[in-house]
């Protein structure tokens, strides 16, 4: 998959694709959809399949300081669309002189002349340059008259309504994570470097690597069982485990992030890249009466994740 950042110096190769046009955070089951409608539109017309996204999230942009909400970072992002066969990722710079493009010129001097696109696809409640101004109907108008073709996707529900990135937060905050996967048609997963820490896991008998969760939305706190792909290294491969996401209140903790604990693993993951999928909330942060019982609560917690991993 080549990865596009600046419209106006685009290589000859890159062009003519056949793009979904979102920000595809979490890349559910319903920006999978408009993916797929995508693929098959440029199966038909011989155009390699693309995505049209902006980064930073047009969300960020406007509103830098609000709390942190995206389901997944540009990386994580960028790897889940090559995995759905993305040839052409567009992420382009989200800054003041896009947004202030209007809808026709969006239309005119990015997708037509920029990039070139021979056919786009958008959900129907997809909205578009300066003030959200565009909407389905007006890129259709436009495709109409600059020569891409459009394609309107309806909204997909699911069994407990639409299917969208918002409710997939609510799932997660309410520490529902098999609801979430079953929007996304994944696990959720959290993905970074592994940090150093202050070794404590280690000294308790449950070393665990440490990741960041910061700009992320946060799932709700406390301990999940998990799923773990270890992305590269000596020790690549995928491993079951059991993770505390929070602030570790028992020590004193205040800057959330994940610490997981890998089932029948040994050796060093500072520095590799990890994937943690959350597949099941086993309980709340807590602290307790000793080092003692904080001891036997994680060996319950690790023999009940690997329960629930085993089952799956």
């Amino acid at each position: 998959m080549r990865i596009i950042r600046d419209y106006t110096y685009v290589d000859r190769s890159d062009r003519g694709a056949s793009v979904a046009i979102g920000n595809f955070d979490g890349v559910h089951i319903g920006h999978q959809s408009v993916i797929d409608i995508a693929r098959k539109a440029g199966e038909e017309i011989g155009a390699p399949l693309g995505v049209l996204t902006f980064e930073p999230h047009p969300r960020e942009y406007f509103a830098p300081d609000a709390p942190p909400f995206r389901l997944m970072g540009r990386a994580a992002r960028a790897h889940r669309l090559h995995k759905l066969g993305v040839e052409r990722l567009y992420e382009l710079n989200f800054n003041a002189a896009l947004s202030a493009l209007s809808p026709h010129a969006f239309a005119h001097d990015v997708i037509s002349e920029g990039l070139g696109l021979r056919h786009v696809v958008v959900g129907a409640d997809f909205c578009f340059g300066k003030g959200r101004a565009g909407n389905a109907a007006d890129l259709e108008r436009f495709g109409a008259e600059m020569g891409f073709g459009v394609s309107v996707a309806r909204l997909l529900e699911g069994e407990t309504g639409e299917v969208s990135s918002t409710a997939i937060r609510r799932a997660l905050s309410d520490g529902r994570p098999r609801d979430a996967a079953a929007m996304l048609g994944h696990w959720h997963r959290i993905e970074g470097i592994v940090v150093g820490g202050e070794q404590r896991g280690r000294e308790l008998g449950y070393p665990t690597a440490n990741m960041s969760i910061s700009g992320l939305h946060q799932p709700r706190f406390g301990v999940y069982a998990v799923i773990v792909d270890v992305l590269g290294g000596p020790h690549q491969g995928q491993y079951h485990g059991a993770a505390s996401l929070g602030v570790r209140p028992m020590f004193g903790g205040e800057v959330p992030n994940l610490e997981t604990f890998l089932f029948d693993f040994s050796g060093d993951l500072y520095g590799t890249d990890l994937s943690v999928a959350l597949v099941e909330y086993l309980r709340p942060e807590e602290t307790f009466d000793g080092l003692d019982a904080f001891i036997a609560q994680m060996d319950a917690d690790c023999v009940r994740a690997r329960e629930i991993l085993t089952a799956l």
